[in-house]
């Protein structure tokens, strides 16, 4: 399917890996330029270089999404260097688990910045140019447990659900000329889940990679867990005029593990 994203320019936040990259390798792909940031320059570089070969243009700039000026300066430098702005992808890096009883004040607004304030800035940012696009679009990257709360992680129940909250609203509020979108994503194979799944197997509770893949997927009908870009192309998807009539929605991409 020919999204028709050639020419258009994309952000999108906290990019240099994980399922911000997947989105932003997604966009490329289908000819739009994509402005990726993230605040490791080793990282970031070679995000840029992995991204080199697609049909569109690849711009990197080094922020921090938890800083207001950062995120501004990311935007003007998007506008600057591509003329205009047409989508708006929202990533952010993932919380600290924990239980309530282990919750900090400073982790519960250390999370709101994270996951909430960034996507705010953006989008205010974003805002002027989006308007002025023939196609403007935002859609945030959240998590499932915006439906479904997810043992061990309170932060992330809670306060992402904010992000959700925001996208129905501004899908009303800049509507017709901006549609507004989420979407959900369950496991995808990223460095996180590769991360959880090796300090699972140093605590003794799986003796191999594939045994921990296995058992992330054990709840998932699908029988496996995502694969990045699967979650990448959904967002290109959004962000595309083949979606045209989708606004306000919250898409899960999670093998169908969600009941509700």
């Amino acid at each position: 399917m020919d999204l028709r994203l050639d020419g258009d320019t994309a952000v999108v936040t906290a990019s240099s890996s994980g399922l911000g990259f997947a989105s932003a390798a997604s966009l490329a792909a289908d000819g739009a330029n994509v402005v990726i940031c993230g605040r490791t320059p080793e990282r970031l570089d070679e995000a840029e270089a992995a991204l080199a070969d697609e049909p569109g243009e690849v711009l990197a700039i080094e922020a921090d999404v938890t800083d207001r000026g950062d995120v501004a300066a990311l935007v003007e430098a998007t506008v600057d260097e591509f003329g205009g702005l047409d989508h708006v992808v929202t990533s952010a890096g993932g919380v600290p688990p924990g239980t309530f009883d282990d919750a900090t004040d400073e982790q519960w607004r250390g999370a709101f910045d994270t996951l909430v304030m960034s996507a705010v800035w953006t989008l205010r940012e974003a805002r002027p140019h989006l308007t002025d696009s023939d196609a403007g679009t935002v859609t945030c990257i959240t998590s499932t447990s915006v439906r479904e709360a997810i043992d061990g992680l309170v932060l992330s129940n809670a306060v992402r659900r904010a992000v959700i909250g925001l996208v129905k609203t501004v899908s009303r509020e800049w509507a017709p000329d901006v549609r507004a979108n989420a979407v959900l994503p369950g496991a995808h194979e990223t460095a996180r889940i590769e991360e959880l799944v090796e300090d699972a197997m140093d605590r003794g509770e799986y003796d191999s990679y594939e045994e921990g893949l296995a058992d992330w997927a054990s709840d998932i009908p699908l029988a496996r867990i995502g694969d990045p870009s699967e979650l990448g192309d959904a967002v290109a998807f959004l962000a595309s005029e083949r979606a045209s009539f989708v606004n306000g929605a919250a898409l899960p991409v999670d093998g169908g593990r969600l009941r509700s």
